[in-house]
């Protein structure tokens, strides 16, 4: 869900360009139109961003870790032969 605080500044942000006589109506209306479009985007937040990028940086070093440990054996097996 898109927070109060990002979805005030891009509300802000498009009012500042609309002119300054348009009703509290059309504005409250516009940000609701603009919350929903929003919500659709399927947006994640920075924080969500930076764990998911942790656990994948962790991931990839355990795969290299597992992929020397085969390199490792492999070469063992092969020079028993």
């Amino acid at each position: 869900m898109i927070s109060a605080k990002i979805l005030d500044q891009v509300s802000a942000a498009v009012s500042n360009v609309l002119p300054s006589q348009l009703s509290s109506d059309v504005k409250k209306n516009m940000r609701a139109a603009l919350q929903s479009a929003l919500e659709r985007l399927d947006l994640v937040t920075r924080e969500e961003l930076e764990v998911q990028e942790a656990v994948l940086a962790r991931t990839r070093q355990k795969l290299q870790e597992l992929e020397n440990k085969i390199t490792a054996l492999e070469k063992q097996l092969l020079g028993k032969k």
